[in-house]
């Protein structure tokens, strides 16, 4: 299956959902964005991390960035692999100096990873196809944070 490429283009405050926040994510180079919603703690780790903020104790994803790193397992790219009944999976895709690995994930925690690797986020073109839209059809959330992505995890 073909897989796009998906940058954080929005993080604001779900209009569906009561408690919750939405996560947009824009096509590189395309017009199509995909909203999911997320919880309150997954918003802040990703909002945290892409404010580049340091707190004073490692938050969940920055003690598992930290443990990954410390034994040698980077994270090479996450992608968006299947949609069912609304519910979006992920697979983060991890690399060691001899093995390269799929590990299931909650989209929300991938996204989470994602920013503090500095790795890619894709989707298979079925699911963008399925639960994207056009920009024209997406209202600009209020807090919209852009993203601020660097791929640093080139696999060697």
């Amino acid at each position: 299956m073909h897989k796009i490429e998906l940058e954080i283009v929005a993080l604001s405050h779900s209009i569906t959902q009561s408690n919750s926040y939405a996560v947009v994510l824009g096509e590189v180079n395309g017009l199509r964005r995909l909203p999911i919603v997320i919880g309150g703690f997954e918003a802040q780790a990703i909002a945290v991390a892409l404010e580049n903020m340091h707190p004073s104790r490692p938050l969940t994803h920055d003690l598992m960035k930290n443990f990954m790193t410390a034994f040698g397992v980077q994270l090479q790219e996450v992608y968006i692999c299947d949609l069912q009944e609304g519910i979006f999976y992920s697979k983060l895709v991890c690399f060691t100096a001899n093995d390269t690995i799929e590990i299931d994930s909650r989209t929300s925690d991938a996204i989470a990873l994602a920013v503090r690797f500095g790795c890619p986020i894709y989707v298979y073109s079925n699911i963008l196809e399925q639960a994207g839209l056009t920009s024209e059809n997406v209202d600009k959330p209020i807090h919209a944070t852009p993203s601020k992505r660097t791929c640093k995890n080139k696999r060697p």
